[in-house]
């Protein structure tokens, strides 16, 4: 029998071993595994858009951590709430899943105004973004994700647009040629973006506000297990919830995943209830360690040390040498583990630190190259 390539279970359960056939319904099951949806990953997967949408908060009151960007954010809104003017143009970045599309709901529903999303990517033409802003309301929200990647051509119809609520439109070609400025409603532009030196400093500097997220705390995270426990009605212990906040990387969105992933757990294999004990038995399974690390966490750092003695090592050879793509590395492995000081970025590349060796359980070299002198000192 062949046996289609990595599938996450074999045989599903809706083959027919004894026929050796598949149901007509069973379409579902023929999708591979694919190596990109880690349960760690900060970036949205399709089973997060049904849960995003459930948990996530409607106002600034219920949103939990970030406390000096909400202080920020609600100033803001009340004062242009007085003044009867759409919000400053906001642009906020950081690493995926901390939610920077979640403010710019809230801030459109502290504003009372609607909210329009699209994404850098789905913006292929200048005719695109035309269309959407013509067809804006007063004081609506725009969001685009991923600005970053918003064509050129595309962006500079956003210059005009932002500054002065007008679209400069060229009609005919040639001499004949002629330019006809229209008017667009005053909107607020709210930009999200985990490449933050990828924008071009024109449209970086048209944002009134800039805000970076943070991984958040603990104790943040915490209590948003226990929020979003409580929205699914599912009964969880403090030091249940500690543990789920351990292991979810400072990102809110990681941990709804492990949360979802170990009350499922819990369901079957005990009460019900997500304990201490309950939560390190099921994240165990999931193959995610105490500090949120998994085997691809583990891969990068293994490589760094095994095969290179610990760096100096270009990021480009470690993504050949674990076949992943660079940019998906500094985007989504390096963050944390930079975060947690295991990983250190040299001008002639990464180094593994002491406290990766120590968390890995190895030796830590003895004569450390001249490179990494300053991370090996213990005085």
């Amino acid at each position: 029998m062949l046996r289609p390539p990595a599938w996450t279970a074999w045989p599903p359960a809706a083959y027919n071993t004894h026929q050796g056939t598949w149901p007509k319904t069973c379409s579902l099951f023929l999708v591979p595994f694919r190596k990109t949806d880690r349960i760690t990953s900060g970036k949205q997967q399709d089973e997060d858009i049904a849960l995003d949408t459930t948990l996530r908060p409607k106002r600034l009151d219920d949103f939990v951590g970030q406390a000096r960007i909400k202080d920020n954010l609600r100033i803001a809104v009340t004062a242009a709430q007085q003044r009867g003017e759409p919000l400053d143009h906001h642009l906020l970045y950081g690493p995926p899943g901390l939610g920077k599309t979640t403010l710019a709901h809230i801030i459109a529903h502290e504003m009372g105004v609607n909210i329009r999303l699209t994404s850098g990517p789905a913006i292929e033409r200048p005719g695109d973004l035309a269309a959407i802003l013509t067809n804006l309301q007063r004081e609506d929200v725009l969001f685009i994700d991923e600005i970053h990647r918003l064509p050129r051509a595309a962006e500079e119809i956003l210059y005009p647009a932002m500054e002065d609520f007008a679209l400069d439109i060229i009609l005919g070609r040639g001499p004949g040629a002629r330019s006809v400025r229209l008017s667009v409603p005053p909107f607020t532009l709210i930009g999200a973006t985990t490449r933050y030196a990828l924008l071009s400093p024109p449209l970086r500097d048209r944002f009134g506000a800039v805000y970076r997220l943070d991984f958040y705390e603990r104790d943040d995270i915490a209590a948003i297990v226990r929020r979003n426990a409580a929205i699914l009605h599912v009964p969880v212990e403090e030091d249940g919830a500690l543990e789920v906040a351990c292991r979810a990387r400072g990102t809110p969105r990681v941990a709804n995943r492990l949360l979802k992933r170990v009350r499922d757990y819990a369901q079957v294999m005990a009460d019900g209830l997500i304990t201490l004990q309950v939560a390190q038995e099921g994240l165990a399974r999931l193959e995610v360690d105490e500090l949120g690390l998994d085997e691809v966490d583990h891969k990068v750092l293994h490589t760094i040390i095994d095969k290179f003695d610990g760096g100096p090592v270009g990021i480009d050879t470690i993504a050949a040498s674990i076949s992943e793509d660079p940019d998906t590395i500094m985007d989504v492995y390096e963050p944390y583990l930079m975060q947690l000081g295991f990983l250190q970025r040299t001008p002639r590349g990464r180094i593994a630190t002491r406290h990766a060796y120590e968390h890995l359980g190895l030796p830590p070299p003895e004569k450390p190259e001249s490179a990494q002198k300053g991370l090996w000192n213990t005085d």
